[in-house]
This record gives C-alpha cells, structure tokens and sequence, in this order.
C-alpha cells in the first residue's frame, strides 16, 4: 500500500513551461518562483490569538513562471491559472495605471493581485513593471494545506525577483516583512481573518526542520525532523464542508470576545485556565469553550516542540489526540470524516498520534507514525473510512525560493 506520488519540482516546471509555450509559442519566460505548502503539526487555530503554532513546509506547493513585458508597448499585467480547482475566468488582466482593488470575480485572483497591490504600494519602485504569468500548484485547494499562502508567497517571491534590480538603493523585504504583506493580502483582499502561520512558514521553512513560531513577536525556532525511522502521513479526508469561511471569521471573533471579557489584548496573555475558571460566569458557554481551547493549544503546542526536540513521539502523539479533541469538542471545527480518519489511525500500533489538521470542516488529518506501520495505517483507513482518501507522505521542507528556469526542450 502507497501513498500518493508526489508532483517534482522538475513536473512541475515542465507542465508550466509547456503551457507557457502554446500560449505563446515565440517567447520564452525569464523569472520562475516556488513557495511550499504546510502543514500545522500542532497549535491549531491559535495564531491569530498570538500563540504558538508548529508546522513544517511540505513538498507540494505554487510554482509561477513569467517574464517582464515592454512597459513603451503595454500597462497590462497578464495573470492566469492552470488550476482546474478554481472558479472561471482563469486568466485575468491588470492594468497597472490604475488603482488595484479586490475583485469580485474570480475569488482566485485576488490572493494574486492583493499581493501585487500590497508590494508596489509598500516597496515604492520608480515605475511598474508590466509582466505575464502561468501559476500552477500542488496544494490541495481547500485541504487545509495553505494553498492560499503557497499562492501569495510565490507572488511575492516572484515580484522580488522581477523587481530585483529596480527597486530604490537595492531595498529587499525581510522574510517576515514578506509573510506580513502576504498575510496582509489574504485578510484585505480575499476577505479572510487569518493570521500569520501559513505565510510565515511558507517564508521560513528549513527542510528537516518544523518551525515553533511566536505569532505574538514574529519570532521562531527550527526544531530538528531527522528521524527517518518516524513519518508525518497527511490523510485528505477529500470533503469539505461549505460552513468553513464564515465560522472561520466566528471563531476569530469569538476568541476575541474572549480576551476582552478577560481584559487581554489577546487569549496569548492568560496565565492559565483558572484565570478563565474565575470569569466563566461572566461569558457564554461557547466563548468559554473557545477560550479554553485556545488557552490549552498554546500550552500543547509549547509541550510538544519539547517533547519532539527531544524524540519523545509517545508524548508528542498524546498532545496530538488532546488537540483534536479540544478542537471537536471545544472549537467544534471537526467533522465527522475528520474523526473517523483520526480514529482509525488511532487504532494502528505503531502509530503516535493524529489530529485535524487546518481550519477544519473537512481537509486533512497529519498522523505521526513509525516507518514501519505507515503500510498499515493506510491501508486500516481505506478499509474503514466511509469516503475516499488520499495519502501523502511528507518530509519538513525548505520555504520560498527562486528555481533556476531549465529551458524547455
């Protein structure tokens, strides 16, 4: 029993160049960008509290490909998608004389033109630079896995390279003044209240490593993933429910309420639960039951950098199953799939741990699991599970970077 094969860099480089050649067959794009995907190990639903969260890059992500256009001859910046996952138009134009504001359709775009926006508007260029670009990505969209980030990122790692040489005094955006202006992106232009994990990790990420980052401060540590004997399975449950954008921007507010009932900027800053325990009489139950998951992730998150740092799976896999339990149970942004495919991974010696993973409502469950059983607990979940899933196998991932463009034969 395998898991899914993964799409290389090199496919992927190659079903772009291809496209970019019967479009436009007597040209040649000049500039190629690539940002991972992720996924959150632990510490779900806690990065726009300011806690911790734990993720790692993945092997799947957005590669663009494209070039600097005659800006004597045109304005018009060209942007399409070769993703069959999203909603027509597929290719849209921008026209750089004029004011850049979200669109209304496609949705797609505007994780594209946000990032666009935002970084003339931030890096200031002495002129705008016309271009055209394909983008293709290997995220799953909607799974869970940061296809949008992914998308934002390579924009922006895009942009820079682009821009790379007529930027005033050789300027360059930190990478976390990037996953800032990406993040920025998402909540202006795509309308949605996220915070600043996904795009941070896809700025970040080292391969071999998972990232602790602090939401409060920006700040992170790379905890070593060398254990090879030890694999992070990714299960796409491949539903997803149509109640997860706005009970996303729910649970925002409601975690909001939260701190301000506690008298805190931010849920980050209570000390412990018996400081929810003396205002519990003072907020509904379901804020409280919010409040007390994310007060008790961030806790977890905290324990299971530790508890991985040191190779302790058995505890890292026990804080696992209590993150999926208080986000069923306390968030309520699990489903059923979700469940059935944690507990049938839960039932495969030789397996840790496994959660949800991602905003919820459908989407992905990451397993931690022993090499040796990962065979098992594949096959135990497509005996068992009522739909249809897929299987990745990942390994902690580098973040955003320049490809060098192979000349398509």
């Amino acid at each position: 029993m395998v898991s899914e094969e993964l799409t290389t860099l090199e496919q992927l480089q190659t079903n772009l160049l291809e496209s970019y050649q019967e479009e436009f067959p007597n040209d040649e794009p000049t500039i190629c960008a690539f940002a991972p995907g992720r996924v959150n190990l632990i510490g779900e639903h806690v990065d726009y509290v300011d806690g911790f969260v734990f993720p790692m890059a993945i092997p799947l992500g957005t590669m663009i490909i494209g070039k600097a256009l005659d800006d004597s001859i045109t304005n018009t910046c060209y942007i399409r998608t070769l993703s069959k996952d999203v909603g027509e138009p597929k290719s849209i134009e921008i026209d750089l004389t004029k004011e850049i504001s979200p669109l209304k359709s496609p949705k797609w775009a505007n994780y594209v033109v946000g990032v666009l926006a935002l970084f003339l508007e931030r890096m200031k260029p002495t002129k705008k630079q016309p271009f055209r670009i394909l983008i293709a990505t290997t995220v799953p969209i909607g799974g869970g896995l940061s296809s949008s980030a992914s998308i934002e990122v390579a924009m922006c790692t895009f942009l820079e390279l682009l821009y790379k040489k007529s930027l005033t005094n050789g300027q360059q955006l930190s990478k976390v003044d990037k996953a800032l202006l990406c993040c920025k992106a998402e909540q202006v232009y795509a309308n949605v209240p996220c915070g600043i994990m996904d795009q941070y990790t896809a700025c970040m990420a080292e391969a071999n490593h998972a990232l602790l980052i602090d939401c409060r401060d920006n700040t992170s540590k790379s905890i070593p993933m060398t254990n090879k004997e030890v694999c992070v399975l990714v299960t796409n449950s491949n539903v997803k429910h149509e109640l997860v954008a706005g009970t996303y921007a729910e649970r925002v507010r409601h975690c909001q309420e939260a701190a301000d009932i506690l008298g805190h900027k931010k849920l980050r800053e209570v000390t412990s639960i018996k400081e929810l325990e003396n205002v519990r009489d003072k907020m509904s139950p379901v804020i409280y039951k919010r409040a007390h998951h994310a007060i008790t992730e961030i806790k977890r998150t905290e324990a299971g950098a530790k508890a991985l740092s040191n190779n302790d799976y058995t505890e890292f896999g026990r804080l696992m199953y209590e993150s999926h339990e208080s986000l069923r149970d306390d968030f309520e942004v699990s489903c059923e799939e979700l469940d059935q495919l944690v507990s049938l991974a839960r039932s495969v010696d030789g397996v840790y741990g496994s959660r949800m993973t991602g905003g919820g409502f459908g989407g992905c469950t990451v397993t931690l699991v022993a090499k040796s059983s990962v065979d098992k607990c594949i096959e135990t979940i497509k005996k068992g599970y009522k739909a249809t899933a897929s299987f990745y196998q990942f390994v902690p991932s580098d973040g955003a970077r320049a490809i060098d463009l192979k000349k398509h034969q």
